[in-house]
């Protein structure tokens, strides 16, 4: 009997097996992974640009002398190691050269008619800079030649690099400069308000971008022709007042009422507050008032000396969306620190975010010659001028 019902039990046992083995088989096949590549309707892949842009690159005698190896060679990377991933990460990233880079040759010169080595062009290439803005009250300092041999000097070791603002023809004067990228045009515009009263020289009118009403209006309605975006660099205001000036308001509204986007100011060598203008028809513009000083070593001494170390750096992003308009989407300023220490590679410029008490009391230099400096200064400062436009999650001091 026992062996009756061993027998049934396997042949139940192979009769079940068989069963998995034929539902195995009738299994449907795995589904691949499905990848969603569409976009949800309400996030549109927009193609954006992020533009920076730091102030004065103010080449005193001792920011000069920084660069100066012990076997008189020049390299001046050290006043770009803090920011240049900032900068190289920008799809275009603006500099303002204040003083003319026209070399040796010409004779090497701080304050107040300046010159410095053109060297300092390989460093701010090196960096990531794109555009050069190089119309300022210093630009005829070693007059046309001077001009030539920087312009010359940049075109032959850094082409790639565009300058503005400066021109050793008409031809030159009168292209409007246009950087393209993700497929948006941006224009960018300079202009200075005169050159210390430094003649232009005979026959060479267009050498320098000034500003002048006729010639600003009928740029910048060249430039809202051929470009998505327009940005104007005016080199404008009044020295060391953080307060903007009637005359900066006045070419605001010239400005806006011509179509510009985006205002980028430099020469007051302290910084101003950034604010929005708008026209009535809703057209937008942002200005950036002054940025104040990449980079300098003033010798003066007393109050407000340190206002000098501070600067900015303007950092906007803009976007073309579905219909093919080209507005800002984010701005900030990032808050800037000169900090000298003497020597070789003896300066160098830091975020403030990566600023500290240490170094603040290690920046004898400044404190030498304003007592005022601190730590705790350049945060009240940097919160009174720039304000809400501060980035707050990188700096939470803020």
């Amino acid at each position: 009997m026992k062996a009756v019902i061993k027998l049934f039990c396997m042949i139940l046992l192979v009769a079940c097996l068989c069963a998995c083995a034929a539902g195995a088989n009738s299994l449907p096949a795995p589904r691949p992974e499905t990848i969603r590549t569409e976009m949800p309707a309400d996030e549109f892949n927009d193609e954006q640009v992020t533009i920076v842009m730091v102030g004065d690159l103010l080449m005193h005698r001792l920011v000069q002398q920084s660069g100066k190896a012990p076997d008189g060679s020049y390299n001046f990377d050290h006043l770009f190691a803090c920011v240049k991933s900032e900068i190289s990460a920008a799809d275009i990233a603006i500099i303002n050269q204040e003083t003319p880079l026209a070399g040796e040759k010409l004779g090497l010169s701080g304050y107040p008619m300046f010159n410095a080595p053109q060297e300092v062009a390989d460093a701010v290439a090196k960096a990531g800079f794109d555009i050069v803005l190089q119309a300022t009250n210093h630009t005829l300092d070693r007059g046309a030649e001077g001009v030539r041999l920087c312009r010359e000097y940049w075109a032959g070791h850094f082409p790639e690099v565009k300058i503005a603002g400066t021109a050793l023809c008409e031809k030159e004067a009168s292209e409007i400069l246009i950087v393209e990228r993700s497929g948006i045009r941006v224009a960018v515009l300079n202009y200075t308000y005169g050159t210390n009263e430094i003649p232009l020289p005979d026959g060479m009118p267009y050498i320098v971008s000034l500003l002048d009403e006729e010639k600003v209006r009928a740029d910048t309605a060249r430039a809202r022709e051929i470009a998505d975006f327009v940005v104007i660099c005016p080199h404008w205001g009044t020295e060391y007042m953080h307060k903007p000036s009637e005359e900066q308001d006045y070419w605001c509204r010239i400005f806006l009422e011509c179509g510009a986007d985006l205002v980028i100011g430099t020469h007051p060598h302290v910084i101003q507050p950034v604010k929005w203008y708008s026209r009535e028809d809703g057209h937008k513009m942002l200005v950036y008032f002054s940025l104040g000083n990449f980079v300098n070593s003033t010798a003066e001494r007393g109050a407000g000396v340190c206002s000098r170390m501070l600067g900015g750096m303007a950092k906007v992003t803009i976007e073309k969306d579905e219909e093919g308009f080209v507005s800002i989407k984010d701005a900030c300023v990032i808050p800037l620190v000169t900090h000298l220490t003497g020597g070789y590679a003896g300066i160098t410029v830091y975020p403030f975010s990566d600023y500290s008490e240490a170094l603040a009391v290690a920046n004898t230099f400044v404190r030498e010659r304003d007592p005022l400096f601190s730590y705790a200064y350049c945060r009240e400062l940097f919160s009174n001028i720039f304000g809400d436009f501060l980035p707050r999650s990188d700096v939470p001091d803020f």
